[in-house]
């Protein structure tokens, strides 16, 4: 499997990746969340666009159980070698499982697994190529896309059983301006790089040396309410976005 002559001569050129999308047809928060349209496009198309766009990645496919995000992924250029069973499909089931069945589905061996979610609409090609150079140059098994969070945790609380207000941390911070405080990160979903030999092994995405790749707050909304779709819509209408211009073509 030979990458195109014209990507970057280095190490990330001798390595084959393949983008995993996970989309389910069922979504209590959001009702058929993954075929909603954000900017007249489904939701999961611009994921898509994404992964196939990366200088990187050799393949795209999906895992769903619905047919009808099926026929979508495949009308935007992804492949569907397999429906996924019915019982990885579930509210309950853990998030790892869809993607290690995968692995096993597709019957062909890649060096790395990018795991993409259809709720990171903003997420650009080149995040998904950060990914993966920082995890194979910083020779970390895995590397996950983080953000800046706007508040820090050093100053929040919650109610203890009298109703006061304990530090979350368990300490207390003597900073008064947000300058001073450390910055800390969250989880944006965006992207997940792993070996895949690791995943296999080790069924996890996170470890204690997971290298982060830093995302601009811009990039990162999540799509987990009828708000967030709202946000997202106007934003690539409002052609906020580098790439709003460049939407998927069916």
């Amino acid at each position: 499997m030979l990458k195109a002559i014209s990507r970057e001569c280095s190490v990330i050129c001798e390595k084959t990746v393949i983008a995993i999308i996970t989309a389910r047809g069922g979504s209590k928060g959001v009702p058929r969340k993954n075929l909603r349209l954000v900017a007249g496009k489904p939701l999961i198309s611009w994921t898509i666009r994404a992964a196939k766009a990366s200088k990187y990645v050799d393949k795209v496919i999906v895992s769903s159980e619905d047919p009808e995000i099926i026929e979508v992924s495949k009308k935007f250029g992804a492949e569907v070698p397999f429906i996924r069973p019915k019982e990885l499909s579930l509210d309950t089931t853990p998030s790892i499982e869809p993607l290690l069945h995968a692995v096993e589905a597709i019957n062909e061996h890649f060096d790395y697994v990018v795991l993409l979610q259809p709720t990171s609409p903003f997420r650009s090609a080149e995040d998904i190529d950060n990914a993966i150079k920082i995890s194979i140059e910083k020779s970390s098994s895995t590397c996950v896309s983080v953000v800046e969070t706007d508040k820090s945790p050093f100053w929040m609380y919650y109610l203890n059983e009298n109703e006061q207000l304990e530090p979350v941390l368990g300490e207390k911070t003597s900073a008064t301006r947000r300058q001073d405080l450390p910055k800390t990160f969250a989880l944006n979903g965006a992207v997940y790089v792993v070996e895949t030999d690791f995943l296999c092994t080790y069924k996890t995405l996170l470890t204690e040396k997971t290298a982060a790749y830093v995302m601009p707050k811009e990039r990162s909304l999540d799509i987990d309410t009828e708000l967030d779709l709202m946000i997202a819509d106007f934003l690539f209408k409002a052609g906020s976005q580098e790439f709003s211009s460049q939407a998927p073509t069916d």
